[in-house]
């Protein structure tokens, strides 16, 4: 009875977009992508391979990295043309004890408008923040028409910041999210609906 839908690649289309570029002042915003995107090839995240895109597009030299270390619904650190490198969400920045009181208001305007914030830090400083979109799939609000029609409740799941959740959930008309939510977290909330007595199905 109820379907919990991941929403990258599922509601949307997981083909994100770089839309948005945001520096802070000693950095130009090339510079701060260049370095985000050298430290994103080791990632196979489909935000990281966004940044990828953009930097590419823009004819960007990327540069090699070292010690990259990828973690999981947080980000990714590493060394790259001889800075320190970490690109990811607050939770990362959070973790490396990082003030960006700066950055917080830009980040939630991207947010209210459906993207993702991504913050940079360049040798233990906030550098900047870029801004992924990812479009909902032109299906998506029809299917989950049908599925409501066949009295399925939809549960949205995911390691996005809950106000860009929140604000998919509402153009989707989906009650029910929880928002950066690990893999892990996941699996406990499918054992919890099932604990409960109740048929899940996922997607995603």
């Amino acid at each position: 009875d109820p379907l919990v839908v991941d929403k990258t690649g599922t509601l949307t289309e997981g083909k994100p977009r770089l839309t948005s570029v945001k520096a802070m002042a000693e950095w130009s915003e090339e510079d701060l992508l260049r370095l985000a995107a050298s430290l994103e090839q080791g990632s196979e995240h489909p935000l990281a391979e966004a940044i990828v895109d953009a930097a590419k597009e823009r004819d960007l030299k990327l540069s090699s990295t070292d010690a990259f270390n990828a973690e999981t619904g947080r980000g990714v650190t590493g060394e790259t043309d001889g800075h320190e490198v970490a690109v990811g969400n607050q939770k990362l920045l959070d973790d490396l004890g990082l003030d960006i009181t700066d950055l917080v208001e830009q980040a939630e305007t991207l947010r209210r408008k459906g993207a993702t914030a991504i913050f940079v830090v360049i040798d233990g400083s906030p550098a900047g923040i870029l801004g992924v979109s990812d479009p909902i799939k032109e299906s998506t609000p029809n299917a989950l028409k049908e599925l409501r029609k066949m009295g399925l409740q939809v549960v949205m799941l995911t390691g996005d910041n809950e106000t860009t959740a929140l604000a998919v959930a509402k153009e989707l008309d989906i009650d029910e999210v929880e928002a950066e939510v690990s893999p892990d977290r996941k699996n406990e909330i499918v054992s919890q609906l099932r604990d409960e007595g109740r048929i899940v199905a996922m997607a995603g």
